[in-house]
């Protein structure tokens, strides 16, 4: 069993939960009229994405809501659950058990859930669509839609066997297909009318492309002699400042040296207050040390003169004093000896010394001379050093003057160099800048310069200056404003147009792609529905013959000829080549046995709806679906062909599970479990349930 169970929760007139199990091959839900039978039909619908309430018997989406009764308040939503056996995998999805479960409320909106998880309806449509369930398709055949492909018309009728069938999948590729190649054809027009548009526009861009690049030959042609030039430039002048400033750098340090010791003595010369002072002091102490020595001769002299009036015994003097001295002393002696002892050595001491006031103050003038006569001395020749620190002072400041006029000549000279040379430098870069606007200053980039050995003749370089000023005349004689732009725009362009041819090659290539998966659907769809009408055909003939014990009954493919609905007898005098279109459809043809009928309109109501389920029947057994739900088909049956429609029912239960909505005893028997639905004064639908099988058990 595929179909486990259904659950229905406030839909329409079930206002409580009610559960329908399908354990059974053939289930039955019986009832009285209004009870509420074909609301589980519909259910079926519901759950299953039926989008159109209409089809359900209602205007809106909370027309299939529990509305309330005088025992049961108003649902305030509807919620149908239906589970399947997925153990053989029927579902494209990894679980046992499939649920599938929609919620209405009552603003309208709906929740779609699949094993509990909220998903989109095209999830729920699409996970349907591989077991072949559909919310409306031919596996819920509800009242009166029995009668329906036999009314039908023959296209109409075509469309029901191709959806049956399971081709509706193919159709829906190939419209898809053709959509997609018309809407390839539109784009192949574009891009040939966008090349088209833009050839024009392109074939002036590449002339003055063309321009451009002969402009780029004379651009490269002078960037290859600038960076020549310049690179030999740039060395001349850099060797040209490094010899300058080495043959500048000595002299500026003699030069500096010079007028640090130039400054020194000046210096020194205003300390001493010039060397005319100096001597001047130096003349004075000279002659004051002239006197000191005089005066040191005369003291001498005295010296020596009192000296040689000393040196005799007779001329020596003895002071009172000392003599009232000695007498004091020996006036007390007693012993004569003593006495003459005492005169003795007052005699002796007396005799050598010299002892004058006017050696003595002589000798105190000398030692007063001598130490004047030494600290002039030391003035005189600290004055002699300064006069000759100023003088050697004068003459650096005289060499010092000259050395400086001389080097100052040399360095005017080595500044007019200087000059020249940054006249040179400025010329450079002004010619640099000028030729950088032409060619880029990017590109100028001066690199691996000459060392002075390799060195040329500077007429060489004049050459090149000349032929530099011959380019740049060129280039900006011929040069096209906005060059960059006019590149990029016919780059842009060319890419453009590169692009739309490669974009058309590939519409072209998708084109003819889709062309032959249209053939090949086609193909396909032609084979499959010939097969499919085969076999329907086989299973129709063998069901037409157990409904009517004979005959024969077959669909038969039909082909007219039709402009905007016309028949073909109204334009058959329309040219072969006129808006003719080849519509394909399907015809009924039956044969009754004893009969002379040969089709549909001859046939009597009950003759139509055996016709009809018969045809359902073999239609659903060519492709079965897991179940199937007929929502009182036998309702125009008497009781002789009730019972046939109960074989059928049989017959068709073994590839699909059934679940009849009827009144009919007939095809109640059938069936292994009967649901009564029953409704009350309140209007609330009841379920009931009769299990034959379980029944049967317990009876044996």
């Amino acid at each position: 069993m595929h179909l486990k169970s259904i659950e229905l929760s406030g839909f329409k007139s079930f206002a409580k939960k009610n559960v329908f199990e399908f354990n059974s091959p053939i289930s039955a839900i019986v009832g009285p009229n209004g009870s509420g039978k074909s609301n589980v039909a519909e259910a079926f619908r519901f759950v299953l994405g039926e989008q159109s309430i209409k089809s359900m018997r209602g205007k809106r989406g909370e027309d299939l809501i529990w509305n309330g009764a005088t025992s049961e308040p108003r649902a305030n939503r509807a919620a149908v659950k239906v589970i399947f056996d997925n153990n053989k995998k029927i579902f494209d999805i990894d679980f046992p058990e499939v649920i599938i479960e929609r919620i209405v409320h009552r603003d309208g909106l709906n929740e779609y859930l699949i094993n509990g998880s909220v998903v989109r309806l095209k999830d729920v449509l699409e996970l349907l669509a591989r077991a072949h369930i559909g919310a409306s398709g031919h596996h819920i055949i509800s009242q009166g839609e029995a009668d329906k492909i036999l009314n039908a018309n023959s296209k109409d009728r075509k469309g029901m066997v191709e959806d049956a069938l399971g081709l509706k999948l193919y159709q829906y590729k190939r419209q898809e297909s053709e959509r997609k190649l018309s809407k390839t054809f539109e784009n192949i027009a574009q891009v040939q009318a966008l090349r088209k548009e833009i050839a024009p526009h392109l074939k002036f861009l590449k002339k003055q492309v063309e321009k451009l690049e002969k402009t780029e030959e004379q651009r490269k042609e002078l960037l290859a002699l600038a960076q020549e030039y310049f690179k030999r430039e740039e060395a001349y002048i850099s060797f040209s400042r490094e010899a300058l400033a080495k043959e500048k750098e000595p002299l500026s340090k003699e030069l500096e040296k010079l007028s640090k010791e130039s400054k020194d003595a000046k210096k020194l010369i205003e300390l001493e207050s010039g060397l005319s002072v100096i001597q001047k002091q130096k003349d004075e102490l000279t002659r004051e040390i002239g006197k000191l020595e005089g005066f040191l001769i005369a003291e001498e002299k005295i010296i020596e003169n009192e000296k040689k009036l000393r040196a005799s015994d007779e001329l020596k003097t003895v002071r009172l004093k000392e003599v009232e001295s000695l007498y004091q002393e020996i006036k007390n002696l007693l012993n004569l000896e003593a006495v003459k002892n005492k005169i003795a050595d007052f005699i002796n001491d007396r005799k050598h010394k010299i002892d004058s006031k006017m050696t003595t103050e002589a000798e105190a003038k000398i030692r007063e001379l001598k130490k004047r006569l030494a600290e002039s001395e030391t003035k005189l020749g600290t004055l002699k050093k300064k006069e000759h620190e100023i003088s050697e002072a004068e003459k650096v400041v005289f060499r010092a003057k000259s050395l400086e006029n001389e080097l100052g000549s040399r360095l005017n000279l080595l500044k007019t160099r200087e000059d020249s040379l940054s006249l040179i430098e400025d010329e450079f870069r002004r010619e640099l800048e000028e030729v950088g606007h032409l060619v880029g200053v990017s590109t100028l980039h001066l690199k691996g310069l000459q060392s002075p050995s390799d060195w040329e003749d500077r007429k060489k370089q004049e050459e090149r200056k000349h032929s530099i000023q011959r380019l740049k005349i060129r280039l900006e004689d011929s040069s096209i404003s906005g060059a960059e732009e006019i590149s990029r725009e016919y780059r842009e362009t060319s890419e453009r147009d590169e692009f739309l041819a490669r974009e058309l090659l590939d519409l072209e290539k998708s084109a003819q792609t889709l062309l032959e998966l249209i053939k090949e659907l086609e193909t396909r769809l032609a084979a499959e529905f010939s097969s499919g009408l085969e076999s329907i055909n086989k299973s129709f003939e063998k069901l037409f013959i157990t409904m009517f014990g004979g005959g024969s009954a077959s669909l038969t493919l039909t082909k007219e000829s039709r402009r905007h609905g016309v028949s073909t007898g109204q334009i058959e005098a329309e040219d072969e080549a006129g808006e003719l279109e080849l519509e394909e459809g399907l015809d009924i043809k039956v044969s009754l046995p004893k009969k002379k009928i040969r089709g549909l309109m001859m046939l009597s109501g009950g003759e139509r709806a055996l016709t009809s389920i018969a045809l359902i029947f073999a239609i659903s057994q060519v492709n079965p679906p897991p179940f199937i739900v007929l929502d009182e088909t036998d309702a125009a049956l008497d009781e002789s062909n009730s019972k046939k429609y109960g074989d059928l029912v049989e017959l068709l239960s073994e590839h699909s599970q059934l679940i009849l909505i009827t009144h009919n005893r007939e095809t109640m028997s059938r069936a292994g479990i009967i649901y009564g639905v029953t409704m009350g004064s309140s209007g609330v639908s009841k379920l009931l349930s009769i299990s034959f099988e379980e029944a049967t058990e317990v009876a044996k």
